[in-house]
Order: C-alpha cells, then structure tokens, then sequence
C-alpha cells in the first residue's frame, strides 16, 4: 500500500464492490460514547474489576502517550454496547506531533497515528461496529472521528520559534517548518494558507477577528477566509477527510472550534462532506460542532430553523446538523438563571435555567420535540476550561450521576456520555486530571471496563427504556409543575424539590422524575388532561415498581404523586 502525502493522490471513487453501511435511525436515537482513544485500552488481555462501587481513573502522565489502542476499542465493543450505547465518537485519530495523545495537534491528516494503530485498525473497528451483535441480533453501532479543520497542528514557528501573540490583527512571517516531510498533505505547505496571527488573548476567545485570526494556543490558525486561498485551503481539507469517509465508511464528523472558523468554510466543508457520503449511498452523514459558548443568540445562528445569518444583505449557512449542548453543560457560572445541568442535579443551583433553556429553544424547530435534532447534550468531557470543578462525578454520588446520565437519555437532544462516567471516574484540575485511563500501562492483570458497576448498570437500564420508549426520542418536552398539597401548583426553584418532565407524542405520555434533594418528596406532579382520565394509573418503567393512581385537583388539572427517595430518579408511562 502506498504512502499518501498529497491529495492527488488520493482517489474518492466508490471503492469497488462495496456497499456502504446506511441507516435509518435518526440521530437524536442514538447514545453517544465519547472516548480519548490513547486512554481507553490499550488491547492487552486484561481481566475487567468486579465490583459494584465506582472507581478511580488511572492518572495518565501528561502531554505523553499512555498507550490506548484502536484495536483496544474493536475487542472491547460488547463493554460499550452492554452500556447501552449506539455510537462512539474517537477523540482525533490522525498523526499528532509528538506528546499529542489528545489528536488535537495534528501533522498528518492521510494516515491514523501509529501510536494508536494502523489504517487498516479503523476498517476494522467500523466494520466491526457496522456488524455488531447483540444477544444474537443486530446491533449496529456508528463510528464519529473528531477533525480539527479550523487549525493546523504546531507545524511551524514564528521568527526565533518565540511565542507571537495577537495584537491588532497584525500578521508575522514563518520561521521555518518544524519537519522538512510535514505537514501532510504537501499542498498545506505554503504560508498563505495561515492566518500568522500569534495566539488568542485572555480577553480574545469571543471578539472578532481575534477568535477567527490567532491561533488556539500553540495549534497554527488557517487562513480560512472567503477568498481565493480560502478556497484552495477548504478544498483540500474536504478531500482529506472524504478520503475517510471512502476508505473506513466512517459515519460522522465532530468538528472542532466551529466558532474560530470563518463561516464560509465551515458552511463549504460540512456541505461537501455531506454531498460526498451522499454519493457513497451513505444516508444521514452526521455533522456536530463545537461552540463552546452558551449563548442563545450565537445558537440561532447554527441550528434548528435559524441556520444562517445576514452579513451585508447575503445570507450565511453553516452546515452542520448539530451542536454540542454547551447551553446545557455549561451555562454561565454566575448566573443563576442559565446553571450548568451538573449544579441542578447537585442541588446547588434551582432549576430556572432548565425552563429558561427550553424557552429560548421553542422558536427553533417545527414543534417542542424536534428541536432534539439540533443538539448533542452532555454533562462533562475532556475539556477543563468549563468546568472547573472536575468531571460531573466529582463530588457526585453514584445516584446524582445515574440521574445526569439519564436525565439525558429522557430528555431533548442526540446524548452522549464521556467515557469513565459510568465508573464514576472523579478527576478534577487540568485537562490531564479529567482524561484518566480505563487501564494501568504498567500491568496487564486488570482494566476498569466493570460491568457490574451500579452506575454503568443502571444507565443500562435507562438506555434500554428510551431504545424501547419512542416519546423518549421523538416526544415533545414539558417542564411539570409540582404541589406540596395537591392543590397549589407551580414550577419548582431552591433546591429542595421534584424535578419533572414529560415526552410526549400523539396519544402518549411518558413521565420522568427526579428528587434533587437530599430528603425524601412526596409531591404531585401534573400530567396531561388531554391523554390520562381521573382513577387510571401510570406504571413505573425504570426505578420503582408499581403504578401511581392518576387524580384530579380542585382546579381540575390531573397530577399524579411520587413517593421519591433522596436523588432518585424514575421513568413512569
């Protein structure tokens, strides 16, 4: 086989005799699995811990390989799927620069890194995915790749190889290239293809240009404008990752940093893709963007009905099928009314931004359900710039980590779950704290992959009922109001209270509850008129047993009442 450096070598023709895997499932079905590929496993057999407590990611030394696998992921697709899971997103797989484990630094877009294996270890693992089996019937689960399109890996230096900062938008030479065969392809050696910035300031993550001009730290920004080296920059780009697509069928991209890049370019690169997958009579190629922002305004613009915006009387698109939820995951620290999803489920924030989030998503799709299209939501990942406090197990009990997970299983959006939460993984501090291994290097006895851990059994649970449950998927969303009394009603605030919601579809209603707080609640919570009467009941599907009488206030609304114990979290029909 030979070795790519250059897209003209690179041939996007159907590969022959082959038929590439298509799906009709929707992606607001699926349950995500993100994994940092260097510390998942690293392919030793290894004998998985039996034990129902959670455990402590392995501490990974940082800026180094630790050793995780491609092929550690093939033999391990029962422990992902057992979770419940239908997809799994790599972290970059493509070459990185030296010490890069986390594949944001890349060198070489034509081949997979050899620290994580070989080309022909991704056909594998998507082949083996495509193929799946599950108690001996189908099972199909996607493969997503991370790409990093927006910026280059440190591939060059500024004069004297010193650290340039952006200052006023004014634009430095290349010193020199850090390796006389890098980057790869060959066409993105050439100056004008970088913006030559320096990096973002402190102050600069959100103010144009900065944000679309410097470079994200040390990672070299490219010159992604709408002009002609625009154009010869995107093109390339694209047929680099179709290259992927045609040679590993892989399913999806997650692309990074969609707000540092230039509109354009991220509109021409996922259409592109799209069409390009299309052609392979791949159906439904996903495309989520990073926006590591929460605001509502900024979403508009990406998602939903409101995909474009006006610049100078001309319309802009994006391109993307979705967002990572970032609204939900992150919020704004100080800011009672938009709450990180993590701080409500904790109790140290009320609920308000919950129904203001729900709100401000109305105007954005045809009804309150399909909106779920447009978001990928989630409570932590590899990231520690927000969330200071850790991963969302830190200082979580085991039942606060079941209900995050499962509150989104239940509610709007395609969920996904960083890997290690279902163990309980609690690292806090840097990036390098919250990316632990799920093995240690230096044995081969044992791995973390414990299946009989509670959380990861009980989120099993909970995957199982969405996959069996379609308001859980398609359903319109309601916050419900709750009583103390079964008389006054109202949404809930402080942190002592039921927090519930129901999916509903034509006819049907599903119900879920959690108690935030740390007593047991008995409180009425209100269901719809228009599908329950008065003495019939709602049995519980996912955490009690039993039914609950359905009964009519004085104000004629109908509500049922949950008995919950402290953190508990149900499902009810």
């Amino acid at each position: 086989m030979s070795v790519l450096t250059s897209i003209a070598q690179i041939d996007l023709r159907p590969k022959s005799g082959k038929t590439y895997f298509s799906i009709d499932r929707e992606w607001r079905e699926e349950f995500i699995y993100f994994l940092m590929v260097d510390r998942f496993h690293d392919n030793s057999t290894r004998i998985p811990i039996n034990q129902s407590g959670r455990s402590l990611g392995i501490q990974a030394p940082d800026n180094k390989f630790y050793g995780g696998k491609i092929q550690g992921i093939t033999r391990n697709l029962d422990y992902i799927a057992g979770l419940g899971c239908t997809a799994i997103w790599l972290s970059p797989i493509f070459e990185n620069n030296a010490g890069a484990y986390h594949g944001y630094n890349i060198s070489n877009y034509l081949d997979v890194d050899p620290n994580f294996g070989t080309k022909q270890d991704l056909i594998d693992l998507v082949d083996a995915a495509h193929n799946y089996k599950r108690n001996g019937k189908a099972f199909p689960i996607r493969i997503i790749l991370d790409v990093v399109i927006n910026h280059s890996g440190d591939n060059w230096a500024y004069p004297g190889d010193n650290e340039y900062k952006y200052i006023d938008d004014q634009q430095f030479s290349i010193d020199f290239w850090r390796r006389n065969d890098r980057p790869i392809p060959t066409e993105l050696r050439k100056d004008y293809l970088y913006h030559r910035r320096g990096r973002i300031t402190e102050q600069g993550w959100d103010r144009y240009p900065e944000n679309q001009h410097g470079d994200v730290v040390s990672l070299k920004d490219y010159a992604n404008d709408d002009d002609s080296a625009g154009s010869e920059l995107i093109n390339i780009l694209i047929k680099s990752h179709c290259y992927w697509i045609r040679e590993a069928d892989i399913d999806g991209f997650r692309v990074d940093a969609v707000k540092h890049m230039g509109e354009l370019a991220c509109s021409r690169f996922c259409s592109n893709i799209r069409e390009y997958a299309y052609s392979l009579g791949k159906r439904g190629f996903f495309l989520f963007g990073e926006l590591a922002v929460s605001s509502d305004d900024i979403y508009d613009r990406y998602i939903g009905q409101n995909t474009s915006r006006q610049d100078n009387n001309k319309t802009v698109f994006f391109g993307l099928n979705s967002l990572l939820d970032f609204r939900l995951a992150s919020g704004r620290y100080n800011d009672d009314n938009n709450a990180p999803l993590r701080d409500i489920i904790k109790g140290s924030k009320g609920p308000e931004t919950l129904f203001n989030r729900i709100e401000a998503q109305r105007e954005r799709a045809l009804n309150r359900g399909e909106i779920g299209r447009y978001l990928v939501t989630f409570i932590d990942n590899h990231d520690d710039f927000w969330q200071p406090g850790g991963r969302f197990a830190a200082e979580a009990s085991d039942a606060q980590v079941i209900a995050g997970i499962g509150f989104l299983l239940c509610s709007l959006g395609t969920p996904c779950i960083y890997y290690g939460t279902e163990q309980g993984f609690a690292g806090k501090g840097g990036d390098n704290h919250i990316r632990e291994a799920m093995f240690d290097s230096a044995t081969t006895a044992q791995n973390l992959l414990n299946t009989n851990c509670t959380i990861y059994q009980e989120i099993s649970k909970i995957a199982q009922v969405m996959r069996a449950t379609e308001p859980l998927r398609f359903g319109r969303m309601y916050y419900r109001q709750i009583s103390g009394n079964g008389k006054d009603f109202g949404f809930p605030f402080g942190n002592s209270y039921t927090l519930a919601f129901s999916r509903i579809t034509y006819g049907r209603e599903v119900l879920v509850a959690y108690n935030v707080s740390n007593q047991n609640r008995n409180d009425f919570v209100i269901v719809d008129a228009s599908i329950h009467k008065k003495g019939e009941t709602m049995s519980f599907i996912y955490g009690k047993s039993g039914s609950v009488t359905v009964q009519e206030a004085p104000s004629g609304a109908l509500y049922v009442q949950l008995n919950l114990r402290s953190h508990q979290f149900v499902i009810l029909e």
